[in-house]
């Protein structure tokens, strides 16, 4: 019997493969991170050829771990970054530009003629996304209209479009060669480019955005087994999975019931409810998106609420102000002080995503007096995860009703215990944080081992899922107003600072 499923988890900051047994045990792992390239302001890229060269190291090194080969892998599967678009050249395999990545801004002046033309929420009804930056679909239309001939090579289909997931799944299985051009329903739902009831291209949307349907990829299951690769460390390997980052956490933490939600903290964060196979259009600022889609069953459905910064606010303040040596030292740091100490941080570095969506506004740090100190700036930076955290959930509760008990929570950030309590106290829910907090690459591996029978159903995979520490509310319920009064306060002061 084969011994061990694979998981790919190509994401914002670095790319993993990750080693998994029966028991959802790690049994290897190997990480590298990529440059970050910020041509302009407001620019974000990455280069796809470092991102693939990174897969293929990383895979070896982790299977070199434990003496494995191809034959040692009963499937893969691969979750990524979602709405970072790339475009490149199907006879060649080479990039016609950098991938802009999803927190890039470059085409907000789009995004305000199309507002104008018809509101934020024009296209909200058939993809569950609000106009913004944030999505695939006018990243892809600045990659058609700025690069020499893309246009007339895309409606060829000599250029192919593809998130991550479809550029990493075309170089496992041939490349120029023979590579299969797909993408999941997870990843097609961020592009803005999918009708969230047929679960494909839609043609007036494709009209309505400029773009050619033959560059496009053919759009499948989250769970069935699509293709095999054929690079050599992975040769034969089925790619059984694939899910955008946040979809695999999703199912990575077994939320497959309707009403229960994770929050990852990485990058940014974003949490996400199952609502179950129906669609909940958000009145209170979400995005209605798919979750997962097993085989040929009915997909299930999620509302989710994306916070641009977060741990990357961590890395700015160890980075830029140069306060901390490591990322791990803001919770001495924090600890330092009692409280914040009057602070509170906004890191609207590109704007506010949910529930605000306001392009407008910038990075603030308010309530600064002579005592604040860098302890104080350290507890403001950490609280701001779980106040805008808090934001979210809130709306999420408006949207679908009723009040959330438990968050299962995984990421980098989650190893910090006073950021959990905080999360808890402020949010006043139980924080869970489970025994494998890599649930990104995890859920990857669950949708690649279901497509072959490795696990047999979803009942296998919520037995595996334990429980690793679980915080609780402690604090008064009238300093948890008081503090969110003032976060909120905070946050107004942001808004609408670019005109």
């Amino acid at each position: 019997m084969t011994r061990y499923i694979g998981a790919i988890d190509q994401g914002t900051t670095s790319t993993r493969f990750i080693v998994f047994d029966r028991h959802s045990t790690i049994v290897a792992s190997a990480q590298k991170e990529h440059r970050q390239s910020f041509p302009q302001q407001g620019w974000v890229e990455h280069d796809p050829i470092e991102l693939w060269q990174n897969t293929r190291e990383v895979i070896g090194m982790a299977l070199a771990q434990v003496g494995a080969g191809p034959k040692d892998l009963a499937a893969i599967g691969i979750t990524n970054q979602r709405e970072t678009t790339l475009l490149w050249d199907r006879r060649s395999g080479e990039p016609l530009h950098p991938a802009i990545v999803w927190q890039d801004t470059r085409v907000g002046d789009r995004v305000a003629a199309y507002e104008r033309a018809g509101g934020q929420d024009r296209f909200r009804a058939k993809t569950g996304l609000p106009l913004a930056s944030y999505f695939s679909a006018l990243k892809l239309q600045w990659l058609l209209d700025e690069i020499p001939h893309a246009r007339v090579m895309a409606e060829a289909g000599d250029a192919l479009f593809g998130t991550i997931d479809a550029w990493l799944v075309w170089n496992l299985t041939g490349g120029p060669a023979a590579g299969a051009h797909l993408t999941d329903v997870t990843n097609a739902s961020r592009t803005q480019l999918m009708s969230l009831a047929t679960l494909d291209w839609d043609p007036e949307l494709l009209e309505a955005f400029g773009i050619p349907r033959a560059c496009l990829p053919r759009i499948v299951s989250s769970s069935a087994s699509h293709a095999d690769a054929r690079v050599q460390e992975l040769r034969g390997v089925p790619i059984g999975g694939i899910l955008g980052d946040q979809q695999a956490a999703l199912f990575g933490q077994t939320c497959f019931r309707a009403g229960e939600a994770k929050n990852t903290y990485g990058t940014g964060c974003f949490l996400l409810m199952n609502t179950g196979e129906q669609t909940v259009a958000s009145k209170a600022g979400l995005v209605t998106t798919v979750a997962y889609r097993l085989a040929d069953e009915r997909p299930c459905y999620a509302l989710e609420g994306s916070i641009a910064v977060t741990g990357a606010l961590v890395q700015w303040l160890r980075d830029n102000l140069r306060l901390i040596e490591r990322s791990a030292d803001i919770e001495s740091l924090a600890r330092q002080v009692e409280d914040n100490g009057g602070v509170y941080f906004v890191p609207a570095f590109s704007g506010l995503f949910a529930p605000h969506w306001k392009a407008g506004a910038r990075g603030v740090i308010a309530g600064l007096t002579a005592y604040a100190n860098r302890g104080h700036l350290a507890r403001a930076v950490l609280e701001a995860t779980a106040y805008q955290t808090r934001e979210v959930l809130a709306a999420m509760e408006r949207d679908r009703g009723g009040k959330l008990g438990e968050l299962r929570v995984d990421g980098g950030m989650v190893v910090n215990e006073l950021l959990m309590q905080f999360q808890a106290d402020i949010l006043d829910a139980n924080v869970v944080r489970p025994r494998v907090i890599e649930t990104t690459a995890l859920g990857a591996a669950y949708a690649a081992g279901l497509a072959v029978d490795y696990w047999k159903g979803c009942e296998d995979l919520v037995a595996n899922w334990q429980v690793d520490r679980r915080w609780t509310p402690r604090m008064r319920p009238e300093e948890r107003e008081r503090l969110y009064r003032r976060w909120q306060k905070a946050v107004s002061r942001s808004l609408d600072w670019i005109d």
